[in-house]
């Protein structure tokens, strides 16, 4: 993954032959790198001028590196800080990727590691911003769409076939899984259509009652039945001139079914107790969860209604079929839940999401499609206490584990060295041995070694076996030999 020539980096260590050596290899990248020896010298940098990524090392003289990161979202949420970190440090260093921070890299760490992170972290920021900008220009350029959150090729073609269906006046019957957004795409019809200035009106017809949905659809007189004390509108007469939406219409009873046909047969209604119809000029947009085939098959529901209801058939696909809109549709509702919740009042503004809890909503099952994503972000923001939500917050939402997502290639590195660091301290340094418990030569074993920045003699009895390419602070390690670079920037 190649550089962009504009992307600048601001890199912090208080460790001269470290800062110039991060120097050289992102300048060799194609990174445009500011310096900085202290927390201090480094907000003063971003007061003058505002890279795309900071690159700073937890232990720094006065104000550490996790204080850094607590100032720099406190001004600016969605630039991406890495951090570098000891072993001894990793705690820290773990807390904060809760807090915000997209990743950390323990010493010694291999450059093309370090790289790999710099332009995932580049790309994400990226990708947030286009994805920003692409909502809002969607939503203003085609305003009858605006409450459809999308950017995936899937999306892409519904509402192309959506809009053109929509010049019509022919029913259309939506079909899709709970929660895909069905009558959001009812009103997208109703908007991109020439009744667009006449009343969208929407009924759920499993949710209401039998004997209470044939007047809530087509109306009544005053003393049809016992409660009925004066004249009531149905929801027909309601959207004259307008659409009708009829969700849940395969959970309409058979009874109904009758009377709703010879209503679109007629377009008349005749209000319960009432002698006369009253014509009505509706469209009908019907929605259902349910398999209409097999509820045909079963006597359920009437084949004649069906035909007449079916003129057209638009398919909603589930979240999981449109993962690439999952972060766009977090982030959008993010921005509309914080406020509700009082998240700016408290002090607690709202930014979006660490990488790796954006990371766990793009790759969830999400059995209830996007209904299910906006309760997961309404739940996190009313919990949120930092400027990006955590993955812890995003698990216990998701009710999953609290464990942490890795990448295949990331969890076999880390495994890998974890497996080599135990070989080398239960053989206390000795490669012969260890390569011999591990079923590999030595030669294939010091390969192994250097490619993780290991070196044996750290291991034997006596010696620093913290494995960190550096100590603590600068201040307190020796001298920075040449094979140190060698070992934390490894190839």
């Amino acid at each position: 993954m190649s550089a962009s020539p504009s992307s600048t980096l601001l890199v912090v260590d208080d460790d001269a032959d470290m800062l110039r050596l991060l120097t050289l290899r992102l300048e060799a990248a194609g990174y445009r790198v500011l310096t900085a020896a202290s927390a201090e010298t480094a907000l003063t940098q971003l007061a003058l001028e505002r890279p795309q990524l900071v690159l700073s090392d937890v232990r720094l003289p006065g104000k550490d590196g996790l204080a850094l990161f607590d100032e720099i979202h406190a001004q600016h949420p969605m630039l991406p800080v890495i951090l570098l970190t000891a072993h001894g440090s990793i705690p820290d260093a773990v807390e904060a990727t809760s807090r915000g921070v997209y990743t950390y890299l323990t010493k010694p760490f291999e450059g093309k590691e370090l790289l790999d992170k710099i332009a995932q972290a580049l790309a994400l920021h990226s990708a947030h911003a286009a994805d920003t900008a692409s909502a809002a220009s969607s939503a203003a350029n085609e305003p009858w769409r605006a409450d459809i959150i999308s950017r995936s090729a899937r999306m892409a073609e519904l509402l192309a076939e959506t809009r053109m269906v929509a010049r019509s006046d022919a029913s259309v019957l939506l079909r899709g899984d709970s929660g895909t957004g069905k009558e959001l795409l009812a009103r997208a019809i109703h908007n991109a259509s020439a009744r667009a200035k006449k009343p969208f009106v929407a009924v759920n017809c499993g949710a209401i009652p039998e004997n209470l949905l044939e007047s809530e659809l087509f109306g009544h007189v005053k003393g049809a039945f016992t409660d009925a004390h004066t004249n009531h509108k149905g929801l027909f007469q309601a959207a004259d001139g307008g659409t009708l939406l009829l969700d849940e219409i395969g959970d309409m009873p058979l009874a109904l079914q009758v009377k709703l046909l010879r209503v679109l047969q007629e377009r008349a209604v005749r209000p319960l107790g009432a002698a006369q119809s009253i014509p009505v000029d509706v469209r009908i947009v019907s929605a259902t969860h349910r398999d209409l085939d097999t509820a045909l098959a079963a006597g359920q529901f009437r084949e004649d209604l069906y035909y007449r209801l079916n003129v057209v058939t638009l398919h909603l696909p589930t979240l999981a079929e449109r993962r690439e809109d999952i972060p766009l549709l977090a982030n959008h509702f993010l921005r509309k839940l914080a406020g509700k919740y009082g998240n700016e009042d408290r002090g607690r503004k709202l930014a979006g999401f660490a990488p790796e809890a954006l990371k766990a909503l793009a790759t969830a099952p999400w059995p209830g499609n996007v209904r299910q994503l906006h309760n997961v972000v309404e739940q996190v923001c009313a919990l949120a206490t930092t400027p990006l939500v955590p993955l812890t917050l995003v698990q216990r939402a998701l009710r999953t584990p609290s464990v942490e997502v890795l990448s295949y290639a990331e969890a076999k590195q880390r495994f890998e060295r974890d497996y080599l660091v135990n070989l080398l301290k239960l053989t206390d340094g000795h490669v012969a041995d260890a390569a011999r418990l591990a079923d590999r030569n030595r030669t294939e074993f010091y390969r192994l070694l250097q490619k993780h920045g290991l070196t044996p003699g750290r291991f034997k009895t006596g010696g620093d076996t913290s494995i960190a390419g550096t100590g603590p602070s600068s201040s307190s390690s020796p001298p920075v030999a040449p094979e140190r670079h060698g070992q934390v920037l490894d190839e």
